[in-house]
């Protein structure tokens, strides 16, 4: 891994197919056994989408979680990202604190305000005004997990002198933002370690990255950041052969043409992202299986050649 140019993480599959524990836990650990840096699962609940014939939905993010840190051992994880919305957010920071302990400190804490109706209104949580929601439930959970302490009575959520204890290793885990919004990117850059764009917010390609890496730069500077102090992460949708569109909870079909090829062309074009100042990617791969986790080795055996 000493010439790789930038971390490569994968995430498990959601409502791809119904994939049950073992089958998680068999990825998670052959992802960490052929040298992947990072685990991402999404926070959802429930997908409803025209033309299918039944209701799709995952295993509840953080439970997952748990159970993938108790069974890896070097392998960062995380949420792609955590709804703040699903859990009030103190309890969101104590599940954040609970789960970097089990893992050892490997976990990276991605949040947003979530974006599907549908599993708000299925589970009882307000759709409106979420991300004036957000900064709120942002600032209790940042508070606590970095300083150990918060009292707020807010709009929306209250945290009345709580504590967080025992506490998580110091500072916390690392805080990931997953928006390209000018509003959310004000709220968190004064205080995320990275940023995170779906695939299809750059045309899953190296050349859209300028536009989003400039307006996380111009995010960082108003904050009086230097814009170097923020990781840039992306998701990468890439296709295998046996690939026929990644069944996802938002689209029918991939909104934006697949990286494809031998493994170094996609190792040539994960390159090119790391050109483009990405430090971090998350494959989201079609088709996700435990034989295209092993695929993948010769990928990031190229990439270890610098």
């Amino acid at each position: 891994m000493a010439g790789r140019p930038l971390r490569v993480g994968i995430q498990l599959p959601e409502v791809e197919w119904e994939a049950r524990w073992p089958d998680l836990r068999a990825m998670a650990l052959r992802a960490e056994e052929v040298g992947f840096d990072s685990l991402w699962y999404g926070d959802h609940l429930l997908y409803r989408r025209p033309g299918d014939a039944r209701a799709r939905g995952p295993w509840e993010a953080w439970t997952t979680l748990a159970g993938l840190a108790a069974v890896t051992s070097r392998i960062a994880l995380g949420p792609l990202v955590a709804a703040t919305a699903f859990h009030a957010p103190a309890m969101l920071a104590k599940m954040a604190a609970t789960v970097d302990e089990v893992s050892g400190g490997r976990l990276v804490l991605g949040l947003g305000a979530g974006w599907n109706e549908t599993e708000f209104a299925a589970f009882g949580f307000p759709f409106d005004r979420r991300i004036d929601r957000f900064e709120e439930a942002f600032t209790i959970v940042r508070t606590l997990l970095r300083e150990g302490a918060v009292d707020v009575a807010g709009a929306f959520y209250t945290a009345r002198d709580c504590e967080l204890v025992p506490r998580p290793r110091p500072g916390g885990p690392p805080l990931m933002i997953g928006s390209s919004g000018p509003r959310m990117l004000a709220i968190a850059a004064p205080h995320v370690d990275a940023w995170n764009a779906w695939f299809d917010a750059f045309g899953n390609r190296p050349a859209g990255i300028a536009p989003l890496r400039e307006r996380v730069d111009a995010a960082a500077r108003a904050a009086g950041r230097d814009p170097a102090a923020i990781e840039r992460t992306v998701a990468v949708l890439v296709r295998l052969p046996g690939g026929r569109g990644r069944v996802q909870g938002g689209a029918a079909n991939d909104p934006v043409p697949p990286v494809e090829g031998s493994p170094a062309e996609i190792a040539a074009t994960l390159r090119a992202f790391a050109a483009e100042g990405i430090a971090h990617v998350q494959l989201v791969v079609d088709p996700i299986t435990l034989a295209s986790i092993e695929a993948l080795a010769p990928v990031l055996a190229d990439l270890d050649r610098g």
